[in-house]
């Protein structure tokens, strides 16, 4: 498949008002898109973004009308991140547990089930293109302090995986990003090294662009990528032992 050049797409970015999707937005302008639809639940929240190129879209990634209405109005794209995502349970045996899973799993799963539905033959339509999942290093290995989170971020790798066999007739890429701890809203109160949202941002544009499928964007997830990549259950080993030195630290 050919290479997939930043310089020039038409980019189509959920969650763009905050977080790594304001830094994915951020990037995209700078590197020389054409145009970017920025996506969010209120459009009033994409008010920063103040570049001509931008064109703001209404989308809750949960609402099949307004995802293809967005399919309507965004047919022209090239470069899709599905970035849009939710995190609320840190605690599995909490009264609210179950629907608060339920929510993340249709925002962080059904959402970007729903948005490859509509958009993946818009795509092919385009000439291919790219399919970019921006999921998590806790997708690969579950994070006991997130765990329903990490669960629905583990559907979301299964779906990129499927979606690069499926869409790999019609020339699209299809990429799948795992940062680890980012400095964004999600994270704020966890207590250990993040990185930069923007720094992510263009690291995971420097792998679309160089053909990596897997893009572990951040020092955490580079070493975690190594890891898993050697052996998923030292993986899981590294993961259960950071938890547990986290707990140490916040109980001494």
């Amino acid at each position: 498949m050919k290479q997939v050049k930043i310089e020039g797409a038409i980019a189509l970015v959920t969650g763009a008002n905050r977080g790594i999707g304001r830094a994915l937005s951020e990037a995209l302008l700078s590197r020389g898109v054409k145009k970017i639809y920025a996506t969010a639940r209120a459009a009033e929240s994409l008010s920063g973004l103040r570049d001509a190129r931008v064109v703001p879209l209404l989308l809750e990634v949960t609402d099949s009308k307004q995802i293809r209405a967005a399919g309507l109005a965004a047919n022209d794209v090239t470069l899709l991140f599905n970035n849009a995502g939710v995190t609320l349970n840190a605690e599995l045996w909490g009264a609210a547990a179950f629907e608060q899973a339920r929510r993340e799993m249709e925002v962080n799963y059904f959402g970007p089930l729903q948005m490859l539905r509509e958009f993946g033959p818009i795509l092919g339509k385009n000439g291919g293109g790219a399919w970019v999942s921006v999921g998590s290093a806790a997708g690969l290995s579950n994070v006991p302090m997130f765990p329903t989170y990490s669960a629905s971020k583990a559907a979301l790798h299964s779906l990129t995986q499927c979606a690069r066999v499926l869409l790999a007739a019609q020339r699209t890429r299809v990429f799948g990003a795992y940062p680890g701890p980012v400095d964004t809203d999600m994270v704020r109160d966890l207590a250990m090294p993040k990185a930069p949202a923007l720094d992510v941002a263009n690291a995971i544009l420097d792998g679309i662009e160089s053909g990596q499928e897997d893009i572990f964007p951040d020092s955490f997830a580079r070493d975690f990528g190594r890891q898993f990549e050697s052996s998923p259950k030292a993986a899981e080993r590294q993961i259960a032992a950071m938890v547990a030195a986290m707990a140490a630290g916040s109980a001494a």
